[in-house]
């Protein structure tokens, strides 16, 4: 069976997402739609980045994902297929693949632009429907990537400018590691850019024990297991089902209860030299 991924920032207020489906299915009804998210803040192609790299391998090899967040939408920008690390990607070139570039090996990759796979006429504003659904369904049918367009190198591919964690003060006796927040779900949690591995390398325990985080003002020592390792009400900080460091709340809002928006920064120090 053919499996398609959607991730967009249409929401599920309106129709956009169901009609994408709607397309899909009409070409291709034995295909499984999963909805990896339509909730990705409007135009935050940063969010979607990192998202769509932390799920596309849980799927099914030869997945096709789909990926419309687009704020270029009827403008010169490109749509790219690009076929990577066992699986399909379909989005628009403008970055929002800069993360899964960074790990994975491109093994095919081409514009989008043999008008024959769209629906006419185009809209100028609704490229998901007229141009990503229909390409997706003939992608995940198991047809040749080539017949969409004409080839492109992977350099050529628009890349975001991510923020990295570095090191702050490497030379003092005191280093810290700061990262930012890149997201936060729906329950609040401040989802940062801090792999584990990053961490493991800097904290003196593996257990990532020896750990003192600061966010807005507020400190947490060491990290936890579960949001039930502190009572209710109390802030935490873990390793989240993305491999990333998360701030956490049990039970509560860690958004409202640090005052923390995306972009705002984290660091990580010693407890022994904090």
């Amino acid at each position: 069976m053919p499996f398609i991924s959607l991730l967009t920032d249409f929401g599920l207020e309106d129709p956009y997402a169901g009609i994408m489906k709607g397309v899909i299915l009409s070409a291709l009804p034995e295909v499984s739609i999963v909805d990896l998210s339509h909730h990705v803040d409007p135009q935050d192609l940063k969010a979607a980045a990192f998202l769509i790299d932390a799920s596309y391998s849980w799927f099914p090899k030869k997945t096709v994902h789909v990926i419309v967040i687009d704020p270029g939408v009827g403008s010169s920008r490109a749509i790219v297929a690009m076929a990577a690390a066992g699986h399909f990607f379909l989005a628009p070139d403008n970055g929002v693949l800069t993360r899964v570039l960074e790990n994975a090996t491109v093994d095919a990759l081409v514009r989008v632009e043999n008008p024959h796979y769209f629906i006419h006429p185009v809209s100028r504003t609704f490229h998901g429907r007229d141009i990503f659904a229909p390409v997706a369904a003939y992608m995940a049918g198991g047809k040749e990537l080539s017949n969409l367009g004409p080839p492109m190198p992977p350099s050529e591919l628009a890349r975001l400018e991510l923020p990295v964690p570095h090191l702050s003060d490497a030379d003092s006796n005191a280093p810290a590691l700061v990262g930012e927040v890149v997201a936060i779900d729906r329950f609040g949690n401040l989802i940062t850019n801090l792999e584990e591995k990053r961490l493991q390398q800097f904290a003196p325990a593996r257990d990532l024990s020896g750990l003192c985080i600061d966010i807005g003002g507020h400190v947490i020592r060491g990290l936890s297991f579960a949001y039930q390792s502190v009572s209710p009400g109390e802030l935490l900080a873990l390793i989240g089902s993305r491999g990333f460091l998360e701030i956490s709340v049990n039970e509560g809002n860690a958004g409202r209860f640090c005052r923390t928006e995306k972009g705002d920064c984290v660091r990580v120090s010693r407890l022994d030299s904090s």
